[in-house]
């Protein structure tokens, strides 16, 4: 027989089997079930054949199992009692795989070994194994009551193994920085990882669990991280729990089995001298997850279907189904009533009493009458509230622009139905009532929720936090300018729902989080290579590029910052938030607008004459360049006064030639590296030049930092001069304006009538 269990080994383990804590939940059901009458329970029927073992210790073996040839249906079914342990153990077959419970409804239960991953604290490996179990024909892996659980800091895992004939592959990763990150009862990728579903009929798994720096950077948290497929109630996030994982090697694991290998009950039922449903009082039906069919007894009887009278009547007369007299028949019961009353059998009265009987009835009408009543009240009601409830749909759509959508949709000869609008019971459903759990990010704007759409496909949902009627235009904007973007480098606008207090955009979701989380995170940043810091800027470049001179209308982004450029998981840049972006006339080479922008990345020429070109595109994303080369922000009040604005701190360093002193030490590597560090220096010095006809375009950009990444490069230069008067305007234009002491950048908006400054704008 092919079933076997193996652990793949680097070092020697030490490995025992402990005895596995029952949660107590288990043991309170165990004696519930105890408690029931003695006719429901299935010990008193017989589940082996006759002269056959029907007990392993505490373990019973009901046929088709057996250990020996006369008493299981075929080699896969083979048990083995092992009377070595007191009390005895039971095996399958000839190996390793102990069974502690088999269930005739088509489970049993296995114990599995958990994969575990140590290092001593010179990132020295300890031990490593990867476990793999194979199941034996007509046995397959239960895909949702097993769960795959990692456990650890730094560290992701893999399940292979093979189903029907294929193979299967998924994984978790977990990562934290200390062990106080953890949350107790939460696995959701701060020191546990879990996936709650695994493919249908599995029937080979293995586990192979890994350290991203071999716990180089952990924090006080264990120097083991651990992996199982294991039933889900086996384990339980707590610092607790993971401390005992040290000492178990083993966690029970559930598995469906069934009769024949890909045969169904119709074929099964021709075949009369191998059909495996003997008795009479049962019947066959194809199991959820695996191959062939199960049989089960028919209602009202109890026992073992698969032998022959092996279905019992149940005697429910015993049980007190009957307030009377009760005359049970096979596979039901009658309930009667005593001699000289009359009734159902459950409500029996005194034949004749019909002053009673005729009370009952007159209660009986009141009652009903009453309760239709109340269902004709409910009914009235609940139509009201439905058409209060539409018309505040209609008002919120209304209000949110839904009109002002459809006529600039309708006036760059657009179809509505280009922007795909969402109801708001879609919405909800998908963020479970935008529960606290699905927000993935929040801001001055408002709140971002992770949602699953209906196929089964994760978008975020952008929620502002309170409604400004001044900004619906903006928002609009932002829908108009995202409808028609077609780039693999921009977030994907899916759509939008007005019917809501706040309108909210729906957009493909980017689960890496922001450039900014990750330059400006020293546990992050240590993963942002030179080559990956180029790569993003070159993508980043690229969609500027193609917004400036690709797209049908021009588009001036009018925001691009680090926290605006989101990343995937394979750092793939995506540049997101168009609610400030502008459209421009074919005709046109500036627009005269508000000033608006964040600070610290705004153009200085458009601050003072407020005219909008692409140049002030150019300005912002020299800033980014500066963040990708330093890891500094754009504006921080921690550090010195000349330090504070990082486009004069970058001026003061070139002329002082002390570029290499501030860049991150993340990016620091060979020759090659310094040579193209120094070209995107000196990009970024082109970009930030004070007058915008004396930047390059983005296209020049683009092509510039694309020549850098496949070993080309030019150069952009900017003398001294230059430098000076950038260093000087720069500082005069931040000069009285206010900013959060955190050091976080705000967006501004410059209004040209008043000459006031607004703080924290967006949505």
């Amino acid at each position: 027989m092919k079933s076997l269990i193996m652990m793949k080994k680097t070092k020697l383990l030490d490995l025992q089997c402990l005895p596995i804590v029952i949660d107590p939940f288990i043991i309170i059901l165990i004696f519930m079930m105890g408690s029931l009458p003695p006719t429901l329970s299935v010990s008193n029927y017989s589940v082996a054949k006759p002269n056959c073992i029907d007990r392993c210790g505490d373990v019973r073996i009901p046929f088709p199992f057996g250990t020996t040839p006369d008493c299981y249906e075929n080699r896969s079914f083979f048990v083995e009692c092992n009377q070595t342990f007191s009390p005895p153990k039971l095996y399958w077959g000839n190996s390793s795989i102990e069974i502690t419970n088999i269930s005739l409804d088509g489970q049993l239960t296995v114990l599995q070994y958990i994969a575990r991953d140590c290092y001593a604290p010179n990132a020295t490996r300890i031990s490593h194994n990867n476990p793999w179990i194979t199941l034996p024909k007509y046995f397959t892996v239960n895909n949702t009551a097993n769960k795959f659980t990692i456990v650890g800091c730094d560290t992701y895992a893999y399940v292979s193994g093979r189903w029907l004939n294929q193979s299967y592959t998924t994984g978790c990763m977990a990562f934290c920085n200390a062990k106080d990150d953890l949350v107790e009862g939460s696995c959701m990728g701060l020191g546990c990882c879990q996936l709650t579903y695994i493919p249908q009929d599995v029937w080979s798994v293995e586990i192979d669990l890994r350290s991203y720096s071999n716990y180089t950077n952990r924090s006080g948290f264990d120097n083991c991280s651990y992996a199982f497929l294991a039933e889900e109630t086996a384990f339980t996030v707590s610092r607790h729990s993971i401390a005992k994982l040290k000492n178990v090697t083993h966690l029970p694991m559930l598995a469906d089995w069934a009769i024949g290998n890909m045969t169904t009950c119709k074929e099964a039922e021709k075949n009369s001298s191998a059909y495996a449903c003997k008795s009479l009082n049962s019947k066959c039906h194809k199991p959820e997850n695996g191959y062939g069919y199960r049989c089960s007894c028919l209602e009202g009887y109890q026992g073992n279907p698969y032998l022959v009278d092996g279905c019992q009547d149940i005697d429910e007369c015993k049980l007190g189904k009957c307030r009377d007299d009760c005359r049970n028949t096979n596979g039901n019961y009658t309930c009667l009533c005593p001699k000289g009353y009359h009734g159902d059998g459950q409500n029996c009265s005194p034949a004749g009493d019909s002053g009673e009987s005729l009370i009952l009835k007159l209660v009986a009408g009141i009652a009903v009458a009453i309760i239709l009543l109340l269902l004709v009240a409910f009914l009235l009601y609940w139509e009201h509230k439905k058409r209060s409830f539409n018309k505040m749909k209609q008002k919120f759509f209304l209000q949110n622009g839904g009109t002002l959508l459809q006529e600039k949709l309708h006036a760059r000869g657009r179809s509505p139905e280009s922007v795909k609008i969402f109801t708001s019971f879609e919405l909800k459903k998908a963020t479970d009532d935008f529960n606290d759990s699905m927000i993935v990010g929040q801001g001055g704007f408002g709140i971002v929720y992770k949602g699953l759409l209906p196929d089964n496909s994760i978008v975020a949902i952008k929620k502002s936090k309170y409604v400004d009627p001044n900004q619906v235009e903006q928002f609009i904007n932002e829908v108009i300018v995202l409808s028609q973007v077609n780039h693999r480098n921009v977030v994907r606008l899916l759509g939008c729902c007005l019917e809501t207090e706040v309108p909210l955009l729906v957009y493909e979701f980017i689960s890496n989080g922001t450039l900014s989380s990750h330059i400006h995170n020293q546990a992050r940043a240590h993963f942002l290579s030179w080559d990956i810091r180029l790569k993003i800027a070159a993508e980043a470049a690229g969609v500027l590029s193609y917004l400036h001179s690709a797209a049908a209308t021009p588009i001036i982004h009018r925001d691009i910052k680090s926290e605006n450029i989101l990343l995937d998981h394979g750092f793939t840049a995506k540049v997101s938030d168009f609610g400030a972006s502008r459209l421009v006339p074919l005709d046109h080479t500036q627009l005269s607008t508000v000033v608006q922008g964040t600070l610290g990345y705004l153009d200085p020429e458009y601050m003072q004459t407020n005219q909008l070109t692409e140049k002030s595109d150019v300005y912002s994303f020299g800033v980014v360049l500066l963040e990708l080369l330093t890891g500094r922000r754009a504006i921080t009040f921690d550090k010195p006064e000349d330090e504070k604005n990082l486009a004069n701190f970058f001026f003061s360093v070139l002329k002082q030639e002390r570029l290499f002193d501030v860049l991150d030490d993340n990016i620091l590597g060979d020759d090659r590296n310094r040579e193209q560090i120094m070209e995107v220096a000196r990009l970024a010095q082109g970009c930030l030049n004070v007058k915008g006809e004396d930047r390059p375009s983005m296209k020049e950009v683009a092509m510039e930092l694309e020549g850098l990444r496949h070993g080309g490069n030019h150069s952009w230069a900017q003398n001294e001069s230059n430098a000076e008067e950038a260093e000087s305007l720069l500082g005069a234009r931040y000069n009285g304006i206010s900013i959060d002491s955190d050091g976080d950048s705000r967006s501004v908006g410059f209004d040209s009538l008043k000459n006031a400054v607004v703080l924290g704008g967006g949505r």
